[in-house]
């Protein structure tokens, strides 16, 4: 019984329990929903897809969750910057103006560093909004997410540009005589650089002070400032990562479909996490888990054959359920429940020894 407590009370049970149940519901319509097969050479499976197709949500969820560790506030510009940073990558491999191309006009690498460097730009921007101009996040941030995706436009001269440059696909699909999604392998070297970063140093320690008091923090000695400014760099970095494996899938810049909405399951995938968006005490694994939970949710529903147009309503649903069993109001509701029911139980035992006594 203790055993149970002690695993039910840990951070992560309650992220890892709704992500499972949620897989295992597959298993009810698709009984080899779990099975993986190699198929030309690489790795098929709704496992596979999961985590494949969550893999930008995941990168973002990265970013997103320092942001709101260290504001308080929520960065709605993420789904746009991606639109940019794919925009900005696909401009320059194929030259301005230029709406199809099958050879690059600067090698490779170059354009997808500048693309990463675009997210950097506008997190850069945000931060120096948020943390320098003290301008609330929701409202600094709401100035990329509505100028992001018009600038990207502009880049690619009022088109979708399309790269059909054989080795740009790889980064977003497979690589030859690699069975794995390459998107799979962006998404682990982006998580373990930062959990290096929050671990080996104390960047981790000195957001959470700031996230749960800044002006504590500022008078313990701890740039407020800076330490915010760097997270919204960090999460304009991630953006950047994954608005060109979103652009690898598709090889090419569509600036009105590419990242749309992700900003909106990138805040979710923190909340599903366990993480407070009241900032401070943060868990990075929980909102990687909370990511992937929402890929399979939409997996699941187009598995069961629900159409594009209902998905988001039962998705909602779904979501609305998750987030109040995991809300402190409802764990303290449920835990005063057992300890009422826990002492009607101990009364009864001791009127019936009483009982036997007598």
């Amino acid at each position: 019984m203790n055993s149970l407590k002690k695993l039910t009370s840990k951070t992560l049970f309650l992220p890892l329990f709704c992500m499972i149940l949620v897989l295992l519901i597959n298993v009810i319509k698709s009984p080899d929903f779990f099975s993986i097969a190699v198929k030309n050479g690489v790795l098929y499976g709704r496992l596979v897809d999961i985590l494949n197709r969550g893999s930008e949500i995941a990168i973002l969820a990265v970013g997103q969750t320092l942001v709101v560790a260290v504001s308080a506030g929520t960065d709605i510009s993420v789904g746009s910057v991606m639109s940019l940073s794919a925009c900005g990558c696909c401009m320059l491999l194929a030259g301005y103006g230029v709406n199809s191309t099958t050879e690059l006009a600067v090698p490779m690498i170059v354009g997808m560093l500048f693309g990463v460097l675009l997210g950097g730009v506008c997190g850069t921007f945000n931060g120096f909004l948020v943390s320098k101009l003290k301008i609330q996040p929701m409202v600094a941030t709401l100035i990329l997410f509505t100028a992001a995706r018009a600038i990207g436009l502009l880049l690619c001269d009022n088109q979708i540009t399309y790269i059909r440059y054989e080795p740009y696909k790889y980064l977003g699909n497979f690589i030859p005589g690699i069975p794995i999604p390459t998107a799979i392998f962006v998404t682990i070297a982006v998580i373990a650089v930062i959990s290096l970063l929050l671990k080996k140093t104390s960047l981790g320690l000195y957001i959470q002070s700031v996230g749960i008091n800044s002006r504590a923090a500022r008078i313990s000695g701890i740039s407020s400032s800076k330490i915010c400014f760097l997270c919204y760099l960090i999460c304009g970095l991630c953006s950047g990562i994954a608005g060109i494996v979103a652009s690898s899938r598709i090889y090419s810049a569509d600036s009105n479909n590419i990242g749309l909405n992700y900003e909106l399951d990138a805040i979710l995938a923190v909340a599903l996490g366990g993480n407070s968006l009241g900032g401070g005490k943060f868990n990075l694994a929980g909102s990687i888990i909370g990511a992937y939970t929402i890929q399979a949710i939409t997996t699941t529903l187009l598995a069961m054959g629900v159409s594009t147009d209902q998905a988001p309503v039962i998705k909602a649903i779904i979501v609305v359920i998750i987030v109040v069993v995991q809300a402190p109001v409802f764990k303290a509701w449920m835990e005063t429940r057992s300890a009422r029911r826990l002492a009607a139980r101990v009364a009864e035992t001791t009127d019936e020894k009483e009982m036997a006594e007598k």
